[in-house]
């Protein structure tokens, strides 16, 4: 005779078939574990608000490297922002840091092409390059190029290098932005990481970042988060 008082196999089992209480169990569990995020969410977020400015600080101050001046066989100008650059790159030269300034020629802007058309003499960043550094007294002979033109740092880095090996360079002075220092002494650390030469990071002061207040200003704020985004990626891609 069946015994109608008995509980059967399925009676313990919600609508998903899991049993009831593994189910309890589990709905306790994911709620230990979202308490535990919101807990880790709140403690953060009041360690970033409280140290928020010594963290922001920190951020602008490493991306410069500054080394101390000394003596060269070649300064490198690199490109973008030509002013605060090619000031740099002539106060080292007249120093007498380095007896030579390399300068690479850059790829040109879209449109730049239909600019020349319409306006025969219209200078191209080099162009405005050479005129600053004859027009500070600076011999034309000492400035070393290559038709080779470069659209990045690390296409800056291996054109140097194959200038420097050629021209048997044991020591060179890189000029660029201070936000953009660490990462070109890096790219160039890595591209010559086999060669016998000295990488000496110079960057330019007459770019008016201060890691103490850099967050206040628009600019500098967009300029550090992209630089730290093409830090990331050279890390990823060249490994520096």
């Amino acid at each position: 005779m069946m015994d109608y008082g008995m509980e059967r196999p399925g009676d313990n089992k919600d609508e998903l078939g899991l049993p009831k209480k593994q189910k309890q169990e589990t709905k306790s569990t994911s709620i230990v574990v979202w308490k535990w995020i919101f807990f880790i969410f709140i403690a953060v977020y009041f360690v970033i608000s409280a140290y928020r400015v010594p963290i922001l600080i920190k951020l602008g101050e490493y991306l410069i490297v500054e080394h101390k001046p000394e003596k060269a066989d070649l300064i490198v100008c690199l490109g973008g922002e030509d002013a605060v650059k090619t000031l740099a790159a002539i106060d080292l030269y007249n120093k007498r840091l380095a007896p030579y300034i390399f300068r690479g020629k850059e790829q040109d802007p879209d449109g730049f092409n239909h600019l020349k058309k319409k306006i025969k003499d219209y200078p191209s960043s080099f162009d405005l390059f050479m005129q600053a550094v004859k027009g500070s007294g600076i011999p034309e002979q000492v400035i070393l190029s290559s038709e080779d033109r470069v659209g990045s740092t690390i296409d800056e880095a291996r054109l140097v290098r194959r200038v420097a090996l050629e021209r048997g360079v044991k020591s060179l002075i890189i000029v660029t932005s201070l936000i953009h220092s660490r990462r070109a002494w890096m790219t160039f650390k890595k591209v010559f990481e086999n060669d016998d030469v000295k990488i000496i990071s110079l960057p330019s002061h007459y770019q008016l970042f201060d890691p103490k207040d850099w967050w206040e200003k628009r600019r500098y704020t967009k300029e550090v988060i992209i630089e730290y985004q093409k830090l990331i990626y050279y890390k990823i891609a060249y490994l520096i």
